[in-house]
């Protein structure tokens, strides 16, 4: 199997998908109309990225199967149009959250303790002691989290070593989980925002995150409390938070933003960054050696289990529910021609197989295939196919 890496990529990795005997084509400079010319002419079956953009041309240039997003969200890929055309989209979910976690919990000690403007004055030769001695202190804070993955969970055992009690929203947060981890479940964000004095934000980007930290959630946050996101800048409403930071003392510590340069490097003009209070970094919260090292040997995994089974674990584009209504069961003689002879009367019937499972039994001279299918078999239909072959021993339908 060929696989294109299409980003910068561990050698380690690189090095693993060698030992597994497939075929690397290792361009990681190829954007836009040069990754798209790539994947044709190179013939890749498989497609790894990090932070590079992936098209629908793309996608429609070649005859990729598998896209792999070295990390852990996968909103730079065109999702929909992969999966229109049967491609598998994966990820490395969990592999950088210690990384995140550290990040953000970073940024939260930079805005308590100043620490980028007292850095910025000590390179000016400027010593101004008394300014930067003010400092609230984490102790006793209440952490609020918005989000409560692999990252926001990671972020719980560090507040508690800093004697942080913690909020949390989620809509995958539960009672029973909230109770396990020893934080306190808000309803909402804006119970979360009203609740804590640090929120740091760990939402994937989804139609209903996109925008939500809006100018209603940070209304909801108490004046000088200390905001942080290390997840999607599309959550924040970056106009909204600018408000909050001018009119009510919010502080910020951002590693995304609107602005963001594609490129490893760029220009930045993001006004948000010149307001008092406000800190940033590059994007960089999965970027530590062990968080790479690990996502390169998932993605490594990732690769080669789909080599050997023709599925990738991690995938983030199958159906979560399958539009299957029925279940044919046919139990059969393991001989050439069964299967197609059934598929053969369903297609007559204008029935769609959703899904199939052929399982064989010791000495492979019966088997049995689960048939997924779109609408219940009408009599005739079934008839026809116990008159198709007289391979078939047993056939049944049950609904799903």
């Amino acid at each position: 199997m060929k696989v294109l890496v299409a980003d910068k990529f561990e050698k380690s990795g690189l090095d693993g998908l060698a030992a597994a005997g497939l075929e690397v084509v290792y361009r990681p400079d190829d954007r836009d109309d040069a990754l798209r010319d790539a994947i044709r002419e190179t013939g890749a079956e498989a497609l790894v990225v990090r932070s590079t953009k992936v098209t629908r041309p793309m996608l429609e240039a070649g005859n990729l199967a598998l896209v792999v997003r070295a990390g852990a969200g996968y909103n730079t890929i065109d999702v929909e149009a992969a999966s229109e055309r049967g491609i598998y989209v994966a990820n490395c979910p969990g592999k950088n959250s210690i990384a995140v976690a550290e990040l953000a919990f970073g940024l939260i000690l930079a805005l308590d303790r100043r620490i980028v403007d007292g850095a910025a004055d000590l390179a000016r030769g400027v010593w101004n002691k008394k300014e930067y001695a003010k400092a609230r202190g984490l102790y006793g804070a209440t952490l609020g989290l918005l989000g409560t993955g692999g990252i926001g969970q990671e972020m719980i055992p560090r507040a508690r070593a800093f004697g942080m009690p913690v909020v949390a929203w989620s809509r995958s947060l539960t009672p029973e989980k909230a109770r396990l981890w020893g934080i306190e479940r808000k309803g909402s964000p804006l119970e979360v925002a009203s609740a804590a004095d640090v929120v740091s934000v760990h939402l994937a980007l989804k139609p209903e995150t996109r925008g939500l930290c809006g100018m209603g959630f940070f209304a909801a946050m108490k004046t000088g409390a200390l905001f942080v996101n290390t997840s999607r800048a599309e959550v924040v409403d970056e106009a909204a938070l600018e408000s909050a930071v001018r009119e009510k003392g919010i502080r910020a510590g951002l590693d995304v933003f609107a602005a963001e340069p594609l490129g490893s490097a760029g220009d930045v003009a993001a006004p948000l960054f010149r307001l008092p209070g406000v800190i940033g970094t590059h994007h960089i919260g999965a970027s530590t050696d062990q968080a790479q090292e690990a996502i390169a040997a998932e993605t490594v995994r990732i690769l080669r289990e789909f080599r050997d089974t023709g599925r990738p674990p991690n995938g983030v584009n199958l159906a979560r529910k399958s539009p299957a209504t029925h279940l044919l069961v046919v139990r059969h003689y393991d001989r050439v021609g069964v299967l197609a002879a059934v598929f053969d009367r369903l297609k007559e019937a204008q029935i769609n197989v959703q899904e199939t499972e052929n399982v064989v039994f010791d000495g492979a001279r019966a088997a049995i295939a689960r048939i997924h299918v779109d609408r219940e078999p009408p009599a005739e239909t079934r008839e026809a196919i116990r008159r198709a072959t007289p391979d078939i021993i047993e056939l049944s339908v049950l609904p799903l």
